[in-house]
């Protein structure tokens, strides 16, 4: 999609009640369901988290996607697929300044050219006890990126359209904190099996920009 045209499109949703669980329960696992009402006492504790789903024209003016694929580490989001991020620190001013300025550190996108167009729905992730913020945003120049080598393995640019299209819904065997291995529904983006809080937010997404396309 030509990036002029998402433009105008972002203009439309705005102001529109958020999908929020409707959405989030297309991709977790029926266990997680469940687990949900539980969880409404932990997320008092919880620590606070911003990401944010940027999207920007690419040299051909298509429009994309910047997720970031984490490196291999000692932690529960080991190698895993998301949004740049991270968590609130004493210098930020907000959560959605959090968001922007880590996709700052991880990806390289100056803050200055960061336009966040709206919140999206909180999602807990409950084996590293964040509730996360996420925000969609837009910045109107093609980005060069440059990846935080301590924090992120790999950018991964995603083009809308690949991202919107449903033959890119799978179902895949993972192992969680929860179980040894169970079936979660996912999204294989770029050949990344993408699942879990992204993949929540990731379908708000889909489902709040999908109606108007």
């Amino acid at each position: 999609m030509d990036f002029d045209r998402f433009l105008k499109l972002t203009s439309k949703i705005k102001n529109i009640p958020l999908p929020a669980e409707s959405s989030h329960f297309k991709m977790v696992p029926p266990f997680r369901r469940a687990l949900m009402e539980a969880q409404k006492e932990a997320i008092k504790n919880a620590k606070r988290a911003g990401v944010l789903a940027l999207f920007y024209p690419d040299i051909n003016k298509a429009t994309k996607l910047v997720l970031i694929l984490r490196k291999t580490y000692n932690g529960v989001h080991s190698a895993q697929v998301g949004f740049p991020g991270g968590k609130l620190e004493n210098q930020d001013d907000s959560i959605e300044a959090a968001a922007v300025r880590e996709t700052f550190e991880e990806v390289g996108v100056p803050i200055k050219t960061i336009e966040v167009i709206r919140e999206l729905s909180q999602v807990y992730i409950p084996p590293s006890n964040f509730y996360v913020q996420p925000f969609l945003g837009i910045t109107k120049y093609t980005p060069s990126f440059v990846k935080q080598e301590e924090e992120v393995e790999a950018i991964i640019e995603i083009d809308l359209l690949h991202f919107l299209d449903d033959s890119i819904l799978i179902s895949k065997k993972v192992s969680t904190s929860y179980s040894i291995e169970v079936e979660v529904p996912a999204f294989k983006l770029n050949g990344h099996i993408v699942w879990g809080a992204t993949a929540m937010m990731l379908s708000e997404i889909k489902d709040l920009l999908k109606p108007y396309m």
